[in-house]
């Protein structure tokens, strides 16, 4: 039987063309399911050879087969991505908590691209995610369910207060409804004693993403709307796999 870094590698790239699916679709309304995959220029359907994740890419050098379009960097790198968080999560666990690590790495990928692209975090995924959060814990560690499940309503409502109150006093979003609910996932997974570490962790990369930016020439001011997601999302990883 193969162990369990064969599995999660071999599933890695697969993972990562259906999340990057997800994340490019559902901010736009558009069918995941039951829709076929097609070239975004010419609208040509794509058969089974040219969805082969990492492998289809690099055969057509990024180019569509039919009218030469060139193929969306995205799916690559969410595919790479995945691959990327299977490497890490194999390096620091193994088993179950291996599968677990991955899933909730794929997903906050997933959620991070999404976010940083159309600045939003859709129900479709935040939702799952908490809830395969309470399924995980009762899986690897049924004595804490409580906990999380705690963690899950305390985490919501401290995004949320700080979005209505940011709200009342600027007149203006601050935190949206899907941050709250990515924090609530987070709680899911991580229990109640993780909730402080996380909203630091997760500060401190929005800061550092703003300062990667402005160090890329773009203007960044106190007014610049930002995504959240991608930093919450790191928060979440590092603080659940490392149990900062």
């Amino acid at each position: 039987m193969l162990p369990s870094w064969a599995w999660v590698l071999f599933a890695a790239p697969f993972a990562g063309s259906f999340l990057g699916l997800l994340a490019a679709r559902l901010p736009v309304g558009r069918p995941v399911v039951l829709a076929r995959s097609a070239c975004d220029h010419c609208g040509a359907m794509l058969g089974a050879t040219q969805l082969v994740p990492l492998v289809s890419y690099a055969l057509q050098r990024g180019r569509c087969r039919h009218c030469r379009g060139a193929i969306s960097a995205w799916h690559m790198i969410m595919e790479l991505g995945c691959l990327g968080i299977a490497v890490w999560g194999a390096m620091l666990v193994s088993g179950p908590t291996l599968y677990a690590a991955c899933l909730l790495g794929w997903m906050l990928l997933a959620l991070a691209v999404c976010d940083w692209r159309s600045f939003l975090l859709p129900d479709a995924m935040t939702l799952p995610l908490l809830l395969l959060g309470l399924i995980s814990t009762e899986w690897l560690s049924p004595a804490d369910l409580l906990d999380h499940g705690i963690a899950v309503i305390l985490g919501y409502g401290i995004f949320r207060g700080v979005s209505l109150a940011y709200r009342r006093f600027r007149g203006k979003e601050g935190l949206g409804q899907g941050d709250a609910k990515l924090l609530a996932a987070g709680g899911a997974w991580a229990g109640l004693s993780a909730l402080p570490a996380i909203m630091l962790v997760s500060a401190l990369g929005g800061l550092a993403l703003a300062a990667a930016l402005r160090l890329t020439g773009k203007s960044v001011r106190h007014d610049t709307v930002l995504p959240f997601g991608p930093a919450l999302a790191l928060g979440i990883w590092l603080v659940w796999l490392y149990h900062l």
